[in-house]
């Protein structure tokens, strides 16, 4: 009888994990302001699972508006095995694509697109990765006991990467809907290994389809909540993600003090982990009570901090270091130089100069397109500058953090959000801004990555929730600028939305 029962029950999920045609409109909303819209078609054809997801994002940055389309294909059989992917990507002057296609030998063929511009190369699976169908079967799979965990490997297709999660199910409550109140299941994603400062809950009913979620983005709390289309498609509010995103300094930083040496006390509220990174530029103690003291000044001799990894060597969607333009532009730049850091300085001045249009409605461009328009802001300048640098052999990682501008977007003695480059050498890690000219110890390091958007945002995840408690100008830093005083305002960061629904972090 016993068996009978537990026949039934394995039975019954089967049946209601199979796929069914459905179409589902969700209202997107930063901090209860709605921004944009979801929509994730899943049809069955025969023995193949086709899910369609397009999200649509409008804000502001200070007066700018952008605009930004993401749209991702997942094909795969009724048990979750991937046949093949898209993804796109609009919100700049081009579109961004990745279409992948599978081969005989288990591999899949993937073409990246960055406007006319294509690019091939091949994809080995990682095994137990899934795409949307495999995600939603591995939910209901895992069942909803209140305090159980459960491993998860989704693949991003526009990142080309995959991200172990662990899921843990929080339990089963009654949430209020636009269209009513529902019951579903908890459940909260973290990067597996992680922090924890970035997660994602989500909401699923018994068919382990999201309903609502929530994570946090800039400082904001992101929320996609299940509605009719009506709703989903309803006129968009203004929210300026810019200026909620800039912390306020408690002092004035002098223009002629910030090539010294600057010890910061920040103060991190909820019990937060700590977002901050030490590197051979910037060291981080934790005081007590959620106060962290963070000194930024001179590269230090290596200890700790892991060298280059394959990874800060290799071209990727966003940091395309084996294009032919990019390896062009880059001899062009160094011209003779006869080492690492010349070579470095080099391309830091040379992109500085370069990149002759700031745009804050580029949304987030990659190195290749950024060749192409010229244009951009911070991040535009961090992945073509470590593209640039990688096509020479050089080591290169992306710092994603902070940096002082004394004004900005009609605000005074602020930390606003900033990327820049850390290159390797001479056996440490070396920050360039070509962005700002030059860096300096005004500049507080959140994260590094790869150069893909969401390792950005992963790193801004904790900013609504810390202060900057105070500043000390700690002492001369001789060899630690590297160019003049910046005589602009600060190239703020590009806004891109985090990727799907169900899905968060990268790998680093």
């Amino acid at each position: 009888m016993r068996r009978q029962i537990v026949a039934l029950a394995l039975l019954s999920s089967l049946a209601t994990a199979h796929a069914q045609d459905s179409k589902t409109w969700m209202s997107v909303m930063l901090d209860g302001r709605k921004v944009g819209k979801l929509v994730t078609e899943r049809s069955v054809t025969g023995d193949t699972v086709t899910t369609r997801q397009a999200i649509d994002l409008r804000v502001t940055r200070g007066s700018t508006p952008l605009v930004t389309h993401n749209e991702a294909v997942a094909t795969e059989s009724l048990d979750g095995k991937p046949l093949a992917f898209h993804a796109s990507k609009t919100g700049s002057s081009q579109e961004n694509a990745v279409d992948g296609q599978p081969r005989p030998d288990g591999t899949f063929q993937v073409t990246t697109r960055v406007g006319d511009d294509a690019h091939v190369s091949l994809l080995a699976w990682t095994p137990g990765a899934v795409l949307s169908e495999g995600q939603r079967l591995a939910i209901v799979a895992g069942g909803f006991k209140a305090g159980s965990h459960y491993p998860l490997k989704t693949f991003d297709a526009m990142k080309q990467e995959v991200a172990t999660l662990d899921v843990e199910v929080i339990g089963d409550e009654m949430i209020d809907l636009p269209g009513g109140t529902e019951r579903l299941h908890h459940l909260r994603q973290r990067l597996a290994g992680g922090s924890g400062a970035q997660s994602l809950d989500m909401w699923v009913n018994d068919r382990g389809e999201v309903r609502r979620g929530i994570s946090p983005l800039l400082g904001f709390r992101m929320e996609v909540a299940a509605c009719d289309e009506a709703c989903a498609t309803a006129p968009d509010q203004d929210i300026d993600v810019l200026r909620s995103a800039m912390l306020q300094s408690p002092r004035i930083i002098p223009n002629g003090s910030q090539g010294q040496a600057m010890t910061y006390r920040f103060h991190l509220r909820d019990d937060l982990p700590a977002p901050f990174v030490s590197t051979d530029e910037q060291q981080v103690k934790k005081l007590s009570n959620g106060d962290y003291e963070i000194t930024v000044g001179h590269p230090q001799r290596h200890d700790d901090e892991p060298g280059p990894t394959p990874e800060d060597t290799a071209s990727n969607p966003w940091v395309q270091s084996d294009a032919p333009e990019v390896i062009a532009l880059a001899k062009e730049a160094v011209g003779n130089a006869s080492s690492d850091l010349n070579r470095m300085r080099r391309l830091r001045s040379f992109l500085t100069s370069y990149i002759d249009q700031t745009g804050l409605e580029v949304g987030y461009a990659s190195a290749l397109e950024t060749i192409q328009t010229r244009r951009g802001d911070c991040t535009e300048h961090a992945v073509l500058l470590a593209a640039m640098a990688r096509s020479q052999g050089i080591p290169t990682r992306i710092v994603t953090g902070l940096v002082y501008a004394q004004r900005f977007a009609g605000a005074s003695r602020v930390f606003v959000p900033h990327t820049w480059v850390q290159a390797w050498i001479n056996g440490r890690w070396e920050s360039f801004d070509s962005a700002q000219s030059r860096f300096d110890a005004t500049h507080i390091a959140l994260g590094v990555g790869s150069g893909d958007p969401w390792r950005f945002f992963a790193s801004m995840a904790s900013l609504g929730r810390m202060q900057v408690a105070d500043v000390k100008i700690s002492g001369s830093m001789p060899d630690f600028m590297q160019g003049p005083a910046p005589s602009q305002q600060p190239a703020t960061p590009s806004f891109n939305p985090v990727g799907p629904v169900g899905q968060t972090g990268g790998r680093r």
